[in-house]
């Protein structure tokens, strides 16, 4: 009778626990298409130099790194843009190094219907002055070999556009390469007079 019991309180506790388990696609920040912004708002203070933040078109392959969260929004490809480029000079800690697809240089109407509507929308988020061009390839190898170490988000769009990917280096916003200088000589200068 004792061990009815015992199996009866087992099943008992298995079947509460699993009704009390939350469901994954609910509760999973990444999964929910209207909750990017405010997963990237609370990581935002977790990021900083060496993490990238990457918004893409809707091509863009699902990775199965570790360092990779994917995120989903639904909102059209240049208001995304937008909202992330303003968290980003709102922020009191980071700003960004920005990159483009090379190849978006060169695509154009005759080829890829719409692309020139969205360039111009682009350019009303980003100036030129602030895009540094790199061969996709070389990109997405850079993605790679940093979400090795360093975390990534990359934040998926409906957009059907090719090489329209903008990527965001996270850099310090407070501590840049000329104070790093100053004090690397500082630090040297102590090593020499010792």
């Amino acid at each position: 009778m004792n061990k009815l019991i015992v199996l009866y309180c087992l099943f008992a506790n298995l079947f509460l626990s699993s009704c009390l388990q939350k469901d994954p696609v609910v509760t999973g920040q990444a999964s929910r298409p209207d909750n990017w912004q405010t997963v990237l708002q609370e990581k935002l203070p977790l990021l900083g130099h060496r993490n990238w933040i990457v918004i893409t078109d809707m091509a863009y392959p699902l990775q199965a790194k570790e360092g990779i969260t994917t995120l989903y929004a639904s909102e059209p490809y240049t208001e995304v843009l937008g909202t992330v480029k303003n968290m980003l000079d709102n922020s009191m800690h980071v700003y960004a190094h920005t990159y483009q697809d090379k190849e978006l240089s060169f695509l154009e109407e005759d080829f890829c219907p719409g692309i020139a509507g969205l360039k111009a929308e682009m350019k009303q988020v980003l100036s030129s002055s602030e895009i540094i061009n790199i061969e996709h390839d070389q990109l997405i190898a850079r993605l790679d070999s940093i979400s090795n170490l360093f975390e990534v988000v990359i934040i998926k769009t409906g957009l059907t556009k090719p090489y329209t990917s903008t990527f965001f280096e996270l850099d310090c916003k407070y501590w840049d390469n000329s104070k790093q200088s100053i004090l690397n000589g500082r630090i040297a200068d102590a090593k020499q007079s010792k």
